[in-house]
């Protein structure tokens, strides 16, 4: 049975058994179960992942500014790169504000009985209340010390890691040029065994795939899907017109690549990063495929995939325009054009900055419904749906990335 195979059969056995336990939940033995087997196991392989995650990026990055600023085409990736990234994230919010005013979901929402987890909205509140002012946060993302951003780097400081690999990356270009250098040997051999240990986790892919689900089916069931089911509706359909229409348009204008041809070459990543709902877990898996299956260059790929796990997240954007106005429609706070802009533009700013995780994308969502006077216990409403929503947008965010690095490794046009 091919890799994927066997993931979709985890991921569908793990909804299903999850779903069948939902119904038994206050059963001491499935919650001994969940505990004490399903939680650990899927913790295992995320730990395994993120592990090397830092390394990887380190490396990742570094070895393509060094390769790439050899061969001159540092500036012209970065441009790309930057270019591809804001077209996509602004088709991807077009998408779903134009669906959620068409669709309007949260019009006549009856939330009295769905304002549940107080204590979720209250972690996300003192989130957004620790929040660092605008400037502040441009200015640390050139960090003091990186080996603090590196042991920070899952928790929010993943730009301050990146930024040092760039700095550090061009500095080796421009130090030894094409000079053989100990310093490139040790990075590339640093990579390779990332990629080694990635492999072998991977065997337990299927395994943990199955556990990570189970977690979440057993945990929330299909209740909370069917009460926000017109909601859930929009933002996975504004994510599947971006996938399939907003991405095949880039790929079939851009370059020469057949959309479907490259969507079924990512099926494992696809899948994967569904079950982790992260895209830092799922980058080592990604730049793995990108080089091996996709045969993009090593430097470009390493160069997109490491920036766009932070910077491109298409379909978090796309989640947070929906989000937004959607929870304007339940409280009838109707929001002018130009605060509706406002929503557009800040969302993808706010794409571009969430953390790779889970749940990375709360705290913004609820400074943006701050900005246009919704209340902030509406974030109640989405708690229960967030973690099925988290893994669709998370498979959009991953997508996204491949298909940019692929529009960005395409050769210049003769005679330009």
């Amino acid at each position: 049975m091919k890799n994927h195979h066997r993931l979709l059969l985890s991921l569908v056995l793990g909804a299903g058994a999850g779903l069948i336990c939902h119904g038994f939940a206050d059963s001491e033995a499935l919650q001994i179960f969940n505990r004490y087997l399903m939680e650990p196991v899927g913790q295992i392989f995320l730990r395994l992942i993120f592990m090397i995650v830092v390394p990887m990026v380190m490396s990742g990055l570094m070895l393509g500014v060094y390769q790439l600023s050899n061969h001159h085409g540092l500036a012209r990736v970065a441009k790309r790169t930057l270019f591809f990234t804001v077209l996509a994230s602004s088709a991807s919010v077009a998408v779903g504000i134009s669906l959620v005013n068409l669709a309007q979901p949260g019009v006549g929402l009856d939330i009295s009985q769905m304002l549940g987890d107080n204590a979720g909205v209250h972690k996300i509140q003192q989130n957004v209340a620790q929040a660092k002012p605008v400037v502040q946060s441009l200015l640390e993302i050139i960090p003091k010390n990186p080996f603090a951003s590196a042991t920070q780097a899952l928790e929010g400081e993943m730009l301050s890691l990146m930024f040092f690999s760039l700095a550090f990356g061009a500095a080796l270009a421009a130090t030894n040029g094409d000079k053989p250098s100990r310093w490139i040997e040790l990075l590339e051999e640093t990579y390779a065994a990332c990629l080694l240990v990635v492999d072998t986790a991977m065997k337990l892919a299927p395994i943990a795939v199955f556990a990570l689900v189970f977690q979440s089916t057993f945990k929330f069931g299909h209740h909370i899907l069917f009460s926000l089911g017109f909601y859930v509706l929009v933002v996975v359909t504004g994510l599947m017109v971006q996938q399939a229409v907003v991405y095949s348009m880039l790929l079939r204008f851009f370059t020469r690549i057949k959309p479907l041809s490259f969507f079924r070459q990512c099926r494992d990543v696809y899948l994967y990063a569904f079950a982790t709902a992260s895209s830092n877990a799922t980058l080592p898996r990604s730049l793995e495929l990108a080089e091996q299956d996709l045969k993009l260059r090593p430097e470009v790929a390493r160069f997109v995939l490491t920036i766009g796990s932070t910077a491109n997240q298409n379909g978090t954007a796309l989640f947070e325009g929906i989000t937004v106005l959607f929870l304007a429609q339940v409280y009838g706070v109707d929001l002018s054009l130009a605060q509706q802009v406002q929503v557009v533009l800040m969302s993808i700013l706010a794409g571009i900055g969430t953390a790779g995780v889970p749940g990375g994308s709360l705290p913004l969502i609820m400074i943006l419904t701050q900005q246009v006077g919704i209340p902030p216990e509406g974030m109640g409403l989405i708690l229960g749906v967030d973690r099925f929503l988290d893994m669709c947008r998370t498979t959009l965010n991953v997508s996204g990335d491949l298909v940019i690095a692929a529009l960005v490794d395409q050769p210049e046009p003769e005679g330009t």
